[in-house]
C-alpha cells in the first residue's frame, strides 16, 4: 500500500481540469508515454486510456480504465499492466483553504505479480508518486488560472 499526498496551489476543480484531459495523462503519470484515449469518454466510469510503460529500454503496453468518477474530488483508476497485474490507483482532491487543494494517491496492487507486496515494492510506489504528484502540481499550477489571473 502506498499513500502520499502533495499541496497544489490551485482550488479542486482546477486540478480536475487537468486530470479530466486524456491528452495531459503522460504529462504527469510517471514512465507513460504517448497516452490515447481507448473506449469512452474520459473520465467517465468505464473509459479508458491506452499508453507504452517505459522500463528501462523495454515498453510494454498499458491500459488505465475509470472506475470511478466523482468530480471534482475523486478519480479511481485500475492500471492494467498485463502480465505484471493490475492496480487500483485513487486519487482524492480535497479542498484546501480558499485557493489550494490537497491531493492524496492512494496505491493498492489487485492482481498479478503487484500483489506480492513488500518494502521494496513500497518503496519504489512513493519515490514514484513522490514524482508524479510534483508533475502534476506543476502542469496544474502552469497551466490554470491562480489568483492572481491566468497563468500559460
Amino acid at each position: 500500500m502506498a499513500v502520499r499526498h502533495q499541496l497544489i496551489n490551485r482550488p479542486p476543480h482546477q486540478v480536475w481540469v487537468v486530470l479530466a484531459e486524456p491528452d495531459r495523462f503522460s504529462d504527469w503519470v510517471v514512465g507513460v508515454a504517448g497516452s490515447t484515449p481507448g473506449r469512452g469518454e474520459w473520465p467517465q466510469v468505464g473509459a479508458d486510456l491506452r499508453y507504452q510503460v517505459a522500463l528501462g529500454p523495454c515498453k510494454v503496453g498499458g491500459r488505465t480504465v475509470v472506475r470511478r468518477s466523482e468530480a471534482p474530488h475523486l478519480l479511481e483508476l485500475e492500471a492494467l499492466s498485463g502480465a505484471l497485474g493490475t492496480a487500483r490507483i485513487a486519487i482524492e482532491i480535497r479542498p484546501w483553504g480558499e485557493e489550494e487543494s490537497l491531493v492524496v494517491v492512494d496505491e493498492h496492487p489487485l492482481r498479478g505479480v503487484g500483489t506480492l507486496h513488500n518494502a521494496a515494492a513500497d518503496a519504489f510506489l512513493q519515490v514514484r508518486h513522490r514524482s508524479m504528484l510534483r508533475r502534476l502540481a506543476d502542469v496544474v499550477e502552469r497551466t490554470t488560472a491562480g489568483p492572481d489571473g491566468p497563468t500559460s
